[in-house]
């Protein structure tokens, strides 16, 4: 279901708005989490246009999370 909603989202916007997304996965990766229809469907909709900003380097919410800073447990 969740793999659908965000599929209908990325179409509705297709050529209409701009999107942001924000991943730690490769685009050919998503398979390993949707059916393969969808998420080629996902990923043809989604690189076409796009600008894609590839980063480097360590994880903020790693460091705070190794530092004891960040998220507090529930009780």
């Amino acid at each position: 279901d969740a793999a659908e909603g965000l599929y209908r989202l990325v179409d509705a916007a297709y050529e209409r708005r701009s999107l942001a997304l924000s991943t730690n996965l490769h685009p050919s990766w998503f398979d390993q989490l949707m059916d393969k229809t969808i998420a080629s469907a996902l990923v043809d909709r989604l690189m076409h246009h796009a600008h894609v900003v590839v980063t480097d380097g360590q994880s903020v919410r790693l460091e705070d999370a190794l530092a004891g800073k960040g998220v507090v447990p529930l009780a």
